[in-house]
Formats: C-alpha cells, sequence, structure tokens
C-alpha cells in the first residue's frame, strides 16, 4: 500500500466559483445517506450515519442546492460539461418510447434542454436512445430506470446524465450508455447500472473528456470499457475520470483501458470475477486513494500486450498507484519498473479535486451513496442572463 492521502498541487486557476472547495485533499463535508438505498422514501436530511457509524464524504455537496448547479461542476476531466444550462425545461410526461412528452422526444431535439421527470417509473426502450448535444437528463425527484436498449452519445457533446437507473439491456452490442464516436464533455452522476447483455458504459473512437461519478454498479460482466480496438489509434486522445465509484461484485472491467488516459480515485472495488483493472495498449491509469476489496480471485491489477494498427511491436499499458488500499489479501500485480514516468499525472490537466485516504469510512459511504438516489427535484431558478 502507498502512502495513503491526498496531495497537494502546484495550483491553476479554478474556474469555480469562490465558495466552492474543490482542494486535491480531504474535504470535510455531511454525507447524504439514505436510510434504504431502494426507497421511494426521502432520507432525513438530519442524519449523517447509519447504524451509529460515523460516515465519511463525498464531493458535490452543493450541486443539489439548485436544479442546475450541476453545470459545469463535475471534477476531472469531463468539468467543463454544461448539458442544457442554457436551454429551457423539457418535462417528460410520459413513460412511453417515443412520441409528445417522452424522454425521446427531449433528447433528440436539437436546442439545449434541461430534461427532468414528472412520472416515476421504467423506460423501456426498443431501439437506442441518442441523445443530442447539451442536454441534461435529469432524474433528481423521481425514480426512472433505463431498460431494453440504452443510451448513445453519437458526436454530442455538453451532456450531463443525472441520478437513473439501467437494468435489464439485451441485444447485440446493447451498454447502458454508449459514448462514441467524437464525443465529449460528458458527465454520468449518481447512476445505477446493471445486467446489460454487453457493457454498462463504453467510452470508444475519440470520446474524451468524461467524468463518471458516484455510480453503482452490480450483477455485471464487462462493466467499463475505454478505448475500442488496437485498430483505432485516434483513441489517443481519450481522456477519462472515474471517481467516488462502487464497483460491487462486478467481473472486470473496472475499467479496462486501451490507449486513454485515465484517473481512478477513491472507487471502491470488490469481488470482482477476473480482475479489477486492465491495462492495454498504451493506456497511461493513475490510481489513486482506492480501495480495492478482492473475493476468490486476488489479482487487481492486470495487464494485457496489444498491437497497435501504427506501430510494429506489440505492447502493454502502465499503471501508476497512489495510496491505494489493497484489502482481504489482494495482490497488486503492478509492474512498477517504468509506471511512474510513462502515467499522466493528473495536475497537468486539471488543478484541484476531492480526494480522501482510502479508509472503511470511505467504503460505507460508497455502498450506501453511489447510484441512484431519493433526493427530491431542485428549485430551478430559470436561466441567467
Amino acid at each position: 500500500m502507498g502512502n495513503a492521502h491526498g496531495h497537494r498541487n502546484k495550483h491553476r486557476h479554478d474556474p469555480r466559483p469562490p465558495n466552492v472547495a474543490f482542494p486535491n485533499k480531504f474535504v470535510p463535508q455531511q454525507a447524504h445517506i439514505p436510510h434504504d438505498h431502494h426507497s421511494h422514501a426521502p432520507p432525513d436530511p438530519a442524519s449523517s450515519t447509519r447504524d451509529g457509524r460515523a460516515m465519511g464524504s463525498l464531493p458535490y455537496a452543493h450541486v443539489d442546492s439548485a436544479l442546475r448547479s450541476l453545470a459545469g461542476q463535475a471534477e476531472g476531466f469531463g468539468r467543463s460539461a454544461v448539458g442544457g444550462l442554457r436551454g429551457p425545461l423539457y418535462r417528460v410526461t410520459t413513460l412511453a418510447d417515443d412520441g409528445p412528452g417522452s424522454l425521446r422526444d427531449g433528447c433528440r431535439r436539437k436546442e439545449p434542454l434541461w430534461i427532468v421527470f414528472e412520472v416515476p417509473g421504467t423506460i423501456h426502450l426498443s431501439s437506442y436512445l441518442n441523445v443530442s448535444s447539451y442536454k441534461t437528463i435529469d432524474g433528481r425527484g423521481q425514480r426512472i430506470k433505463i431498460t431494453g436498449k440504452g443510451l448513445r452519445l453519437k458526436e454530442s457533446e455538453h451532456v450531463i446524465i443525472c441520478n437513473l437507473e439501467f437494468e435489464g439491456g439485451r441485444g447485440p452490442d446493447v451498454d447502458g450508455i454508449q459514448i462514441k464516436p467524437n464525443s465529449k464533455h460528458i458527465w454520468i452522476d449518481r447512476c445505477s447500472l446493471r445486467d446489460y447483455e454487453d457493457g454498462l458504459i463504453d467510452i470508444t473512437r475519440q470520446s474524451t473528456d468524461i467524468t463518471i461519478s458516484r455510480c453503482h454498479f452490480s450483477a455485471h460482466d464487462k462493466t467499463i470499457l475505454i478505448g475500442a480496438d488496437p485498430s483505432h489509434i485516434e483513441d489517443r486522445c481519450i481522456r477519462v475520470t472515474i471517481h467516488h465509484c462502487f464497483f460491487d461484485g462486478t467481473r472486470q472491467r473496472h475499467p479496462r483501458v486501451r490507449f486513454a488516459k485515465v484517473h481512478l480515485y477513491n472507487n471502491y472495488t470488490r469481488n470482482w470475477g477476473i480482475y479489477a483493472v486492465c491495462a492495454s495498449v498504451e493506456s497511461q491509469i493513475f490510481s489513486h486513494c482506492n480501495i480495492y476489496e478482492a473475493g476468490q480471485k486476488k489479482l487487481a491489477f492486470k495487464y494485457l500486450t496489444e498491437k497497435a494498427a501504427d506501430k510494429e511491436v506489440a505492447g502493454t499499458g502502465h499503471i501508476r498507484s497512489e495510496g491505494d488500499l489493497f484489502m482481504a489479501g489482494t495482490q497488486s500485480g503492478l509492474m512498477t519498473d517504468k509506471a511512474k514516468h510513462c502515467v499522466f499525472h493528473p495536475s497537468e490537466y486539471y488543478p484541484t479535486w476531492t480526494v480522501e485516504p482510502p479508509t472503511d469510512s470511505l467504503k460505507q459511504v460508497l455502498q450506501h451513496c453511489t447510484g441512484w438516489q431519493s433526493v427530491p427535484l431542485p428549485v430551478d431558478h430559470g436561466v441567467a442572463a
């Protein structure tokens, strides 16, 4: 185990408002913990403990203060995503797959929209639902489940997907959220994803500047793929941040990476079936203060050798681990000889992020505060002039 503490970097200008603290160190915040992760009842806002145990913290404590407070507030590579900030509200009034008032009708429109739901329930998609640019799909205030197929972000930019459930997608190449090609500035926050035919989230074909935060992944095999295959050398542009997520017994790909730069921090991955994280051709993975807790399979980090289409010799990727906690007999599997010199440091790309030591308190928080949450829909103060 490395040093289980955050780092303080040389600082660049941070465009966030001055009253929002995002240092890349522990930031004490009151955790939002519902009494039952799957309950429709709203949580007790005064409670920050469960079963008498003190809980840790999560970032983004301020983003539920107003409807559009989400915009531009992601940490990491997806920090510029504004979604439908400048557009009007679109209200989903039906769970139908298509037609007036449907989610599909809102997502296909070309203008910026902040999409909210007036009805709870399950939306069964008969085909991929294409999400166009400058959209926020905001599931706060309702419990919305996407099933059948998934969302597709094709040449889309500035998309925020918040507080939805994805379960039961069927068919060849059906992912929960498929991001390809050439999409950018994407933030996926507080979603629960499980049991899809292919992947839960796929990020490929030059899609970049993406953050996945506070999501809960379960009951699945191939969880997150980043980078299509060794022939897609253009995927060298991909940059992804994954933080404060709970990988709950999913079999592999937390994530699997080709070519891309990926920053992992304060995630909890347990009881995987093959490996936790896989570095393949030319990938650079910075694993920072994560918790890896093995079940029967003990190896956390796996390396696969593949040949990029424009290279003569096959190669693998690199993983740099700082402050990670390996529990329950977990073997890191690190190849450490070159990692420090071959893997990027996040401070080269963004000045601040919220990270804390990988403690039991953090583990408890991530088990209860990731995925869909029973939070009310915040008040909309409208589009700023």
